[in-house]
Parts: structure tokens; sequence; C-alpha cells
């Protein structure tokens, strides 16, 4: 059916690329570094110092420092290197990463199993859910600790970090409805320079002690576990905020294909990563006092505040990472059923990945707001960050396991080796993070179950709502087949009623006839059916069929990262079909339900229908989503009761 994708470009392909091919490589690194590195760029802001927390009770010694540094160390080796860029990435849809495309693929062989398929949805749908609490923390976190260097520079800031940070902040969400287009443009070329600065800040503190390159033997990391087994559990909650934004090397594959990713991460992430955190370590043994901040405090004094800058910088850009895959999550569970419709505006004619939803927006600035609010630090905001990502990679791995049982036919050893050793590793941060769950770590779960329930009650809703109107609903052909006996009186022009069920007779149309027995020269029934692919080709577009005289049944297919629209539908139909619609002789027929709830008829608890009937109440309208012109729409009520 779907003859027409491409799949990415292998990471092995031929090295024997041309100038112009090497370009585009390049470019797509640049762009790669800027948005999918940016949060795990920022991680050595707080990392380290987070590590050695009083309330961790870990002595500052040379050999806690070393193995601290070694479980760094080889958490970015496993989790990063080896589950995402190498495990992970396999899982790809047509080219697309992130829960919910990993979603799609392991539901694609869950057919005909509904209490597997719910349980599956309901997985990943919890993801997903987290994912907005990440998003939520991760401009609180990332541009407050940037901020907080201002404090090193001179005490006398101290009383404005807040102030300042708020003020960042504000500009971030207020600018998003411009897009990022233009912005993006300087985002890959900043965040490089980042990374070799931080990297050049590792380098000086490394050739005064580079002893502490042993802490390259996992030996460290193990003694140091067995030296302080509950403490050191604990603490593998602050050496995860080393990897926080690595799920984004996955989510973000689509954009710019797994090479460019790779080549990122190995040419220039993770060397400056790794002399950062070795110059960290050497500057803290040489200067215990400096574990208050190490990160500022082993910055030259004259270049404090340009470092300041430059961080700044660099987490905004991280923040307008998440932000911005906020926006695509949110599109995408609209697409696949998951969200009511919202408000899209489109920022860019090149770009389709460049949206803005304003409902989403400024219910993070909401949120973020009083995240800086209420934690007042960086330090504390780290109780909340590390459990909302955990709980997104824990989820990623039990799909990535039935993707590979199902879909690869792995054999069951084979998943529980390979994917089994990256859960347990996995969960162990979680179960770490899990430990500061009164100490901040309750708020992504607040927000992730509170997400979680509107997720799936607007699933179960819809498909609820779609079996009571198949049940009310009238056969279409033998409907059609007694008009042809008996036609009512035709009127000029083309009527499109939209129709969620290709086999029953919309009720728009039934209250058409009923109140003003009238049928027009040219009918379709529109169904835009939303495929769990990321793009569907142009040439499949649309499907039409045509059924009695003057009646046509049409099908417009889009992916989950794609936004229908009224215009380009009627215009395939027409290159394609050769059906030609004016669309100023065209009335469009919608059907507005109106959701009753009632205890009456089975389905979700009471209040879940209540929440639903609110949730439809409040969803975008139909004519607004679809891009119909609104002086062409007819609606027409129906009640459903569930």
């Amino acid at each position: 059916m779907f003859g027409g994708f491409k799949t990415m470009t292998s990471p092995t392909a031929s090295v024997h690329a041309s100038p112009a091919q090497r370009r585009a490589t390049a470019a797509l690194v640049i762009g790669a570094i800027g948005v999918v590195f940016g949060d795990i760029g920022t991680s050595p802001l707080y990392a380290l110092k987070t590590a050695f927390n009083p309330e961790y009770g870990i002595p500052l010694t040379p050999d806690n420092v070393m193995g601290i540094l070694s479980l760094i160390v080889w958490s970015m080796v496993w989790v990063i290197t080896i589950k995402y860029l190498v495990v992970m990435m396999r899982a790809d849809n047509n080219g697309e990463g992130g829960i919910l495309a990993l979603l799609a693929l392991a539901l694609r062989e869950v057919k005909g199993r509904p209490r597997l398929k719910w349980t599956i949805i309901g997985i990943g749908m919890f993801g997903a859910a987290m994912f907005y609490g990440d998003s939520m923390i991760t401009p609180a976190i990332s541009v407050l600790s940037a901020v907080e260097g201002l404090e090193v520079a001179t005490p006398v800031f101290a009383k404005f970090v807040i102030p300042i940070t708020l003020a960042v902040l504000a500009g971030l969400f207020f600018i998003q409805s411009h897009g990022t287009s233009k912005v993006g443009a300087f985002f890959g070329p900043i965040t490089a320079v980042w990374f070799v600065a931080i990297g050049a800040l590792g380098v000086v503190q490394l050739v005064k002690n580079p002893a502490v390159l042993s802490a390259l033997k996992p030996a460290y990391a193990v003694d140091f576990i067995f030296a302080y087994p509950l403490p050191g559990f604990f603490v593998l909650g602050a050496v995860f905020l080393a990897l926080t934004g690595g799920e984004a090397l996955y989510a973000d594959m689509g954009h710019f294909g797994k090479r460019p990713i790779r080549i990122a991460w190995l040419s220039l992430v993770f060397p400056a990563l790794l002399l950062n955190y070795f110059g960290q370590a050497a500057f803290v043994l040489a200067n215990p006092a400096g574990i208050k901040n190490p990160f500022y405090l082993m910055v030259p004094e004259w270049g404090l505040y340009p470092m300041v800058v430059l961080a700044t910088a660099a987490t905004v850009i991280a923040s307008q990472a998440a932000i911005s895959g906020a926006f695509s999550m949110t599109r995408q569970a609209i697409q696949l059923g998951y969200i009511p419709r919202l408000e899209i505006l489109h920022t860019s004619e090149r770009s389709i990945g460049q949206i803005y939803v304003p409902f989403v927006n400024w219910s993070l600035f909401v949120a973020v707001v009083l995240l800086v609010l209420g934690f007042q630090s960086s330090e504390n905001l780290a109780n909340a960050y590390g459990i909302a990502v955990a709980a997104t990679m824990v989820i990623e791995c039990v799909l990535a396991m039935v993707v590979a049982r199902l879909l690869w036919k792995w054999s069951p050893w084979v998943v529980a080796l390979v994917i089994g050793s990256m859960f347990v590793v996995d969960f162990m941060f979680l179960a770490s993070n899990a430990a500061k769950f009164l100490s901040g770590g309750w708020f992504p779960v607040l927000i992730g179950s509170a997400i979680f329930m509107l997720l799936m009650t607007w699933k179960r809703g819809r498909t609820l709502m779609f079996r009571r109107l198949s049940e009310q609903g009238i056969p279409l052909k033998p409907f059609l087949e007694g008009l042809e006996a008996h036609p009512p009186v035709k009127v000029q022009g083309t009527a499109i009623f939209m129709t969620a069920n290709i086999d029953t007779v919309p009720h728009a149309l039934l209250h058409n006839l009923k109140h003003n027995k009238i049928l027009h020269e040219q009918t379709l029934f529109l169904t835009v059916i939303s495929h769990d692919v990321p793009v569907v080709p142009k040439e499949d577009r649309v499907q039409l069929e045509r059924l009695v005289n003057g009646f046509f049944r049409l099908e417009a297919w889009y992916g989950f990262k794609e936004q229908p629209d009224i215009d380009e539908i009627l215009n395939a139909c027409r290159v394609r079909y050769g059906l030609a619609f004016d669309v100023m002789d065209t009335s469009f027929f919608l059907s507005r339900e109106t959701v009753i709830p009632t205890s009456d008829v089975p389905g979700m608890a009471l209040w879940r229908d209540h929440v639903f009937a609110w949730m439809t109440r409040n969803a975008t309208r139909a004519t607004d989503f679809f891009n119909i012109p609104a002086n062409r729409v007819v609606e027409l009520g129906t009640h459903i009761e569930i």
C-alpha cells in the first residue's frame, strides 16, 4: 500500500560521497548538534555537583570522585552510545523515531488481540504523558542552572537569579508564535561553540591532573557501588542527570537521519562531554570546596561572564528543542487519535515541522514559571527532573521488546539479553529517581498521570462514540440504492459530507434530507484517515470510489507528521481523477456531536464520561483544523449518549 516510501540513508553508505552529499551531511550534523544535543549538552552545569549533594551522604574523597566520574562515563557509553545509537535506532517507522513512532510499530503486530493492544497503548501513552512533564522541567532547570553562574561571579547577583531566569523564559515562550526557522539557523553553530568551549575547559584542568583518566576503568564504578551500596543506589539519580536529553537522539531521528546524529555524537558531543566531566573531577580533586559549582568555578575570571552568556544561549536552545518536541508530539498524538483537535499554526512555508500550538505553549509556560518559583534552584529541580526521563526510557525499552519479538522475530533469549539488559539499567535509574518522589519527583508523576488520564479518556471515549454512531447508523449502499429508486430534488453544486465511518450514512446527510429534502448534483463522502506512518506519499494521498449516480466516496490518507488540508485534498482529487470542484459552489456538511454522559450505557466511569464531554466541547472545530472555508460550512448537530 505504501510502496512509495523510501528508507533513510544507511550509516554504512558508500564512503565515495559527492562533495554535495558531504556538504548536505555536514549541514545535518551541525543541525543535529543544535537541536538533538542541546539538552544533554547542558548537563555538565549540574550533574556532578548534584551527585555530591549532602542528602546523599557521599564523602568528597578522591576514590568517590573517581567512582562517580566512572559511573557517568560508562552510563553515557551504555545508554547513549550502545542503547540509542546502536539498538534503538533500528526501530524506525519509515525513518521516524520517538515513543509514538515506536508505539505505532508495536501495534502493527497485535491486531486481533484487543487486550494486548490496549495494554501496549496504555504503556505507550504513559510514556508520552511523561514526555510532557520532561518538557516542562527542561526549560526550568536548564535556564536556571545557566543563570546561577552569576552567583559565582559575585553574590550581589544572587537575588536577581530568579527574575532573570523568568525574563529569559518569558522571552523564549513569547517568540514561539514567530517560529524557529530564522533562529534555528544559529542553533547549530552556537551549540557547537558551546561544546568546544566546555571541552577546552576540561582540557585545561585535565592537563593539571591527567591521573583522572584512570576513571575510564569501570572498576572505579564497581568499587564505589560496593563501598556505598545504599547511598550509591540513590546517587544513581544524580548520575542519570548526565543522560537527560539522550532520548532526543531517537526522537529526532526523522529530522536528521541516523548517520548525522551518530557522527555528531561520536565526533564532537561525546568527546566534549567526557573532557568537561574529567576536567570537573580534576578541579574538584585539587579544590574540594569547588564542588558547590565546579563548572563555573573552573572558568577563568575573565571568561566567567561570556561563559554565563554562552551557557544561557545553550540552555535556551535546549529548552527550544524541548518545546518544539512537545509541539511535534501533540500533532502526532492528534493525528493518531489520542488528543482532541487543537489549533496548530504553521510558521514556515518550507518545513512542515515548523509548527506552533498555542494551547501547549502557554500551558508549558505557566508550568515552567511555577516550577522556577516553587523550586528556586537547579539543585532542587534536579530531584524532579530525572524521573520523567527515566520513565520514558523504561517504557521505550518495553515497547522495543514488543517490536523485537513480534516484528523483528527475535528469539526470546536474544530479546532478554540485548533489550532486557538495557531495561534493567534503565529501571535501576528509574528506581533511584523514584526515591526522590517526595522531594520533587512527585511533580512529573502528577503531571504525567493527569495527562495520561486525559489521553486514555479521549482515546476510549472516541472508540465508544464511534461504536454508538455505528450502532445507530444506516448502511450506506442500501440507502443510496433507495435514493436512486426514489430520488429527491437535486440542486446545482457539490456537497461534501465529512464522516469518520465510510460504511454508514453520515448523520449530517440524514438531517439535510429530513429538513431540506434536497440533494446536490455531486455528493462526496470524505473520510480523513491517519496512518501509523510519518508521511504518506503524494501519489497515495486520495482514493476515490464512484458509487451510484452522482455519489462518490473519497478517502484522504495522512501520516502522523502531516497536517490535513482540504485544499490539498481537492487539488489531489482533481489531478488524479479529473474530478473538478468549484469551492465557491461547494458546501461542506459536518456533524457536530454533542456528548451526553450517562450511567445507563456501558463504557467508561461516569466521571470519565464528563471529562470526555468537556474535551469534545473544547476541541478545535473541524472547519479550522482542516482549513475549510468557514462561509462554505453547514454544521448539523447530533446527540450521543456514552
